[in-house]
């Protein structure tokens, strides 16, 4: 399984982008918020109820709920940023480390207002569910499969529920997920089985739960740090403290290769151990500030919603002691304009694709 991890997010949006003229438009509304009208430090925690789908054929791939909760576990550790290995940071990127003060928990209560343990299991006919990079409706086959009931098991309420899938996803893909303003049938994260959760059927080395971590970024609206710009170092995450990138950095970028310099950008060169690369789970380790304040964004704008879900209150409970952790979406817009700006590429960001920058 060495080699470079593989992700689908881009994929999913480009095939997205090209045959629905609404994503478009609501991904670019999207993205102008996220850099224009950002909310002041946050200080609460939200917590974000999960369910997980997990679709199997075989008995081995109907994870247990042991596996399943140190996927949740590993989630809570990297977002609130209480991972051990966060010692291994490069000093210079240190003070750039955050906690993005969110907790996920297995739902509670499911749509219809009735307790669930958070998880569904759905025995599937498909031996496997097949991935093609080179086809262009590749993640639209998958979700098509995935996320209705013929094969799969449909989504919960966006507006309540991170969905989960886990399935066994054929030909190197790892996981995918789906930037805000998608389909919401289609959105959620969706990961192979073998790079789920820290035991079970997780295998090395994409074992320690990352995997997840890295694409709930993405359903949190953070970009590849590298601008998946293949090399070209003109495109930007829209983050001002990730340093411009060449490319992703896979499994043969590991702790000790600091510094790993490309794009100019000595002395310090790539954050590879950023979530949002491409390294191995042993590798990566953190979150910055500056994508604090874009998932800020879109937990005051696109995903709001969450904050008000009744997910994670019992049934027995009363429904009036929910207690929000959200971002206030009235709090004084305050971030300054260019802290999402990156640093100066040629192209930034406009949430459908790279345009030239404004000069």
């Amino acid at each position: 399984m060495a080699g470079k991890r593989t992700c689908a997010v881009m994929q999913q949006h480009n095939y997205l982008v090209s045959v629905d003229a609404s994503y478009r438009a609501t991904r670019r509304m999207i993205e102008a918020d996220t850099k224009t009208g950002r909310l002041a430090t946050r200080t609460a925690v939200i917590q974000i109820p999960v369910v997980v789908h997990v679709i199997y054929h075989t008995d081995a791939e109907n994870i247990s709920d042991d596996q399943i909760f140190s996927q949740i576990d590993a989630l809570n550790r990297d977002y609130r940023f209480k991972n051990e290995d966060r010692v291994d940071i490069p000093p210079p990127f240190k003070p750039l480390g955050a906690d993005m003060l969110i907790e996920f928990g297995l739902a509670v209560r499911d749509p219809e207002g009735k307790p669930t343990t958070g998880i569904t299991r759905t025995k599937t006919t498909q031996t496997s569910f097949p991935y093609d990079r080179f086809d262009q409706q590749a993640t639209d086959k998958l979700d098509k499969l995935i996320k209705e009931d013929a094969f799969g098991k449909a989504a919960w309420p966006r507006e309540s529920y991170l969905n989960l899938w886990v399935c066994n996803i054929d030909g190197g893909l790892l996981g995918y997920a789906q930037f805000p303003g998608g389909p919401a049938a289609t959105d959620g994260v969706v990961i192979w089985h073998k790079a789920f959760g820290r035991n079970g059927t997780a295998a090395t080395p994409y074992d320690n739960g990352r995997t997840a971590v890295h694409e709930v970024g993405h359903w949190l609206n953070l970009l590849h740090i590298w601008g998946d710009d293949d090399g070209e170092c003109t495109r930007s995450d829209e983050v001002s403290d990730t340093p411009n990138q060449a490319n992703s950095n896979g499994s043969d970028v590991k702790r000790g290769s600091f510094p790993h310099i490309t794009c100019t950008n000595a002395p310090n060169g790539d954050m590879f151990m950023n979530y949002m690369d491409y390294v191995d789970d042993d590798t990566m380790v953190m979150f910055t500030k500056g994508q604090l304040v874009r998932v800020n964004a879109t937990l005051s704008g696109p995903r709001a919603s969450l904050a008000k879900s009744q997910g994670l209150v019992p049934v027995e409970s009363d429904d009036a002691a929910l207690t929000s952790f959200a971002v206030d979406g009235r709090a004084a817009r305050a971030a300054a304009a260019a802290d999402l700006h990156g640093h100066g590429q040629q192209y930034e960001f406009d949430g459908v694709e790279w345009v030239p920058r404004p000069r």
